[in-house]
């Protein structure tokens, strides 16, 4: 874990932990880096920088502040406005920019906010990168062969300028559309914007698909971002699927980078069911390469048993979709993805992306002629319970003999009927106890035996 960048981006109370200051010079930093890159190829033109942002207020401060340390330092930046992750990764991958930045803290509540760094490819920032920005914010940059006090402002006619990219937006837009494979003429479909960036782009794309489509949550105001709606309170949409009669409904999270979705029974359709249903799908039409789903370790464990009797491999990695897509890239998988609705399809994207997942979804129940419910028969999935433990070292915890042999126990107990998964929180001072099992009862009482044993040894905080 980086010093200020998570797996997800810098991420924290806009103006607290993250400010205007922070953003200001990750926008000097990545201008003058990567306009070095260039003269050092040979290339005298400016670096690019495309921008997207979701629709928190202080996104606008955040936008400002990157744009004037960009062309301060002699980069162009390009403005998608209010737009999705996914969206600002598709422009940076097929317009040749340098970097894409996306200014969001995705599902987390308006006053938090966060930068998302994506390369030319639009995959997310490597490591080596970010660690130099870093660097720079601690003021102790070593760079191309040098130490650097400062990094140089560009002038006269090296400062940068500011390009409004509207249309790359509207380009993305038309991208989705084109891989719709079938009319959705007929179907009821219900749209959850969570207030956030998918409020301008998604139901432009069922509109064109020809569904009838219902929308809530897409009035955003820069304070009402995931506030009771989208993704993380799924409960608003299956209440809303039912009371209308819907045939299906998808929800968003603020930056439209995760869809969960609900189908005409009210069932609430997780990661781990979307995994399913289009893995099959996949499987069913030759199109599985590896023959493999990537999923996290979080993934329920009847996924694995349902994925067992289809004749699916699976892989299964650390919590994060940057992680899911780093090892689709290495072995070549195509289908990957996290239980919260993090789907990557990487024939499509380069990240996840809700829209592109809602509209796979309803490929498949086109394809097959029927039901979200029907398809997601053979997936049963098991309880559940997940206990997060505060602690003093989450490290010193894991260490310790005694969890260790806690944890063992409980897993032989549950031989192939569940599983427990002890891991700690990569942002907070926290240990996740997790147990899947038959029932609920048997999840309840496996959690406390391990998380006694962690407070007899004085680790609770």
């Amino acid at each position: 874990m980086g010093r200020y960048f998570g797996t997800d981006g810098f991420r924290g109370e806009a103006n607290v932990t993250l400010t205007a200051d922070h953003a200001y010079k990750i926008g000097r930093f990545l201008g003058w880096y990567y306009n070095q890159i260039k003269s050092r190829a040979g290339d005298t033109s400016a670096a690019k920088i495309v921008i997207g942002k979701d629709t928190r207020r202080s996104s606008y401060m955040f936008e400002y502040s990157l744009v004037g340390g960009l062309v301060a330092s002699g980069a162009d930046a390009y403005l998608l406005h209010v737009t999705t992750t996914p969206s600002v990764a598709y422009v940076a991958r097929t317009d040749g920019f340098d970097c894409g930045i996306m200014i969001s803290a995705s599902h987390n509540p308006y006053y938090d906010n966060g930068i998302k760094l994506l390369n030319g490819n639009g995959e997310k920032m490597d490591e080596g990168t970010i660690a130099l920005i870093e660097d720079y914010l601690d003021g102790k940059l070593t760079v191309f062969d040098k130490t650097w006090s400062q990094i140089p402002y560009a002038t006269r006619s090296g400062v940068g300028r500011t390009v409004d990219y509207v249309s790359g937006r509207n380009r993305y837009i038309a991208y989705l559309i084109s891989l719709g494979m079938y009319s959705f003429k007929g179907i009821k479909v219900g749209l959850d914007c969570a207030n956030g960036s998918a409020w301008n782009v998604a139901k432009s794309v069922f509109d064109a698909l020809g569904a009838k489509t219902y929308v809530i949550n897409a009035e955003p105001n820069g304070f009402n971002i995931n506030e009771g709606a989208g993704s993380t309170h799924i409960e608003v949409l299956q209440k809303f699927v039912i009371e209308n009669g819907l045939d299906v409904g998808f929800a968003y999270d603020g930056d439209a980078d995760r869809c969960l979705a609900v189908d005409e029974k009210g069932n609430v359709i997780t990661g781990d069911h979307i995994l399913y249903i289009y893995g099959c799908y996949m499987k069913q039409r030759g199109k599985l390469v590896t023959n493999t789903v990537v999923t996290t370790v979080m993934s329920n464990f009847g996924l694995y048993k349902a994925f067992d009797e289809a004749g699916i491999d699976y892989a299964k990695t650390a919590v994060g979709d940057k992680y899911v897509y780093e090892y689709m890239q290495k072995h070549g998988n195509r289908l990957g993805g996290e239980q919260s609705g993090h789907i990557i399809f990487s024939k499509y994207a380069s990240t996840g992306d809700g829209i592109l997942t809602s509209l796979k979804l309803m490929e498949v129940m086109l394809a097959n002629k029927t039901t979200m419910s029907k398809l997601c028969e053979p997936l049963v999935i098991f309880p559940q319970v997940l206990e997060n433990v505060k602690v003093t070292d989450k490290d010193v915890v894991q260490a310790d003999a005694d969890v260790q042999n806690a944890v063992e126990a409980v897993a032989q107990s549950l031989g192939n009927a569940g599983r427990i998964l002890v891991r700690p929180s990569g942002t907070e001072p926290l240990v996740r106890v997790m147990v899947e099992a038959e029932t609920q009862e048997q999840c309840r009482q496996y959690v406390e035996q391990v998380v006694d044993v962690i407070k007899a040894k004085g680790y609770i905080k």
